[in-house]
């Protein structure tokens, strides 16, 4: 979430707000128009439990799938280490052409995956370099106990992977369901309208406006909040970004470097097949 259009909004809410409320203010009676007080206070509290109730219950929705995106994220890169790691027990030309289709995997989630993720359009499609892993494995002879041992856990570590990429996409389409954010608007709308009846000629301007401009200060404040959690891989701040996959990349290069592998990849710097 952008902090300067999050403001801007708030902003804007708490200004129409008050705004409204002191409009209606000039034709309210002295005392406001709720004849007893305490009454319409007990009611605003009724409907003030609700909403917190039902936003607490959606923000912690929101959060679960935010978190699972993060942490499929960080499980993926860290699989991905361990499967470089394990590649190179396997003989000389699967070791090499294994070992480059994960560089690849991983620069294509980086530059390729986490836009369309942030863009919405991830969906179902298949990463190109697992496709091209599964192809290479099926390729794979093992014959020493050492090869095999390796192809067993490769299996293993290519599920978990897996299994860590559908956590990570999970959060790209948003869980929170349209319904659900109609009835927000609609129940915001109603606290809304039901303060503009608490608007009393008797009180200072500024004490109305206080009343009304807190209430949808913070109503806009979790609106926008749930938006952000209910879109993790927003560009502004709190989105999630491929720090741990980066991070999995130069290990890895370094690793390579340290054994002295400097085969060329079957992929640039972006994770698009080249030419071999």
């Amino acid at each position: 979430m952008n902090i300067a259009w999050g403001f801007f909004v708030i902003v804007v809410a708490v200004a129409v707000g008050v705004a409204s409320l002191l409009f209606v203010r000039r034709r309210a009676p002295v005392g406001g128009f709720f004849e007893d007080g305490d009454r319409a206070a007990g009611v605003f509290g009724v409907l003030a439990t609700g909403v917190s109730i039902l936003l607490g219950f959606i923000v912690f929705l929101a959060f679960e799938s935010y978190d699972q995106s993060r942490t499929g994220a960080e499980q993926e890169a860290l699989v991905l280490v361990q499967q470089v790691e394990n590649a190179q027990f396997f003989p000389p030309a699967s070791r090499a052409e294994l070992t480059g289709e994960l560089v690849c995997y991983g620069r294509s989630v980086v530059n390729g995956e986490w836009d369309r993720m942030r863009a919405g359009t991830e969906g179902d499609a298949l990463n190109p370099w697992g496709v091209k892993l599964f192809r290479s494995l099926q390729a794979v002879e093992a014959k020493s106990a050492t090869e095999q041992s390796a192809y067993d856990t490769w299996r293993d570590q290519t599920s978990a992977r897996e299994e860590a990429r559908r956590d990570r996409v999970h959060g790209a389409t948003g869980v929170i369901p349209a319904q659900l954010w109609i009835v927000l608007f609609f129940v915001a709308g109603v606290i809304f309208a039901f303060m503009l009846f608490f608007a009393d000629r008797g009180e200072r301007p500024v004490v109305q406006g206080m009343l009304i401009g807190s209430v949808v200060g913070v109503m806009a404040a979790l609106l926008l909040l749930l938006n952000a959690l209910d879109d993790p891989f927003h560009g502004g701040v709190g989105g999630l970004k491929p720090v741990a996959m980066e991070r999995s990349l130069r290990m890895i290069d370094d690793a390579l470097g340290a054994i002295g592998d400097r085969a060329q990849l079957p992929c640039d710097a972006v994770g698009k097949p080249v030419a071999s």
